[in-house]
């Protein structure tokens, strides 16, 4: 049996000239996921954005092209506001409609996914955790969280964008609810 023996190593007389390090902090995006999904994003500026982005299907849409247009959307805004470093969705437990269930469902599967894929920190809030940070208590109506929203310097044009921007607040208070 023939053995490999591998070269020894060569040495240089000059050490390996050390390469600066850049670190920059990510972008943190906030999402009420559903057919109208509520997104907030502060960029690595501490510039923070807000709207919302229609998954709503056509009637020429596939069953699956709602998720198909949620994941291009996440990429697009990775490529323009990112990279995106975490992501903080408001988590349901109970849903009214099974229809409203489903698409919860299917667009945090598509989300959870895309996170695992490009290795980018995902984490629920619980609804009632959302409301008592934003509003002081946890079961406040829609129409409590968009004024408790806008006491605080935004206009959201709906309920789901100013769900997003609550998120993203209490993410950013609470360093993602590790204070």
């Amino acid at each position: 049996m023939d053995s490999l023996t591998l070269p020894a190593p060569v040495r240089s007389a000059t050490p390996p000239v050390a390469r600066p390090v850049t670190i920059t902090r990510g972008a943190m995006l906030a999402l009420d996921l559903g057919s109208s999904t509520g997104w907030a994003l502060q960029a690595g500026d501490d510039f923070i954005t807000s709207g919302t982005v229609s998954l709503k299907h056509t009637r020429f849409d596939g069953g699956g092209m709602r998720f198909l247009r949620f994941r291009r959307w996440l990429e697009q805004l990775d490529i323009d506001a990112g990279p995106i470093e975490a992501i903080h969705f408001e988590e349901v437990r109970r849903h009214i409609g099974t229809d409203a269930a489903h698409v919860y469902g299917g667009l945090l599967g598509v989300l959870s996914a895309w996170c695992e894929e490009n290795l980018v920190a995902y984490q629920g809030v619980p609804v009632g955790t959302i409301k008592r940070f934003i509003t002081g208590k946890g079961n406040a109506d829609k129409t409590a969280v968009i004024a408790s929203v806008r006491a605080k310097g935004f206009s959201p044009a709906d309920d789901n964008e100013a769900d997003a921007i609550a998120i993203l607040l209490w993410a950013i208070e609470t360093r993602g609810g590790v204070r």
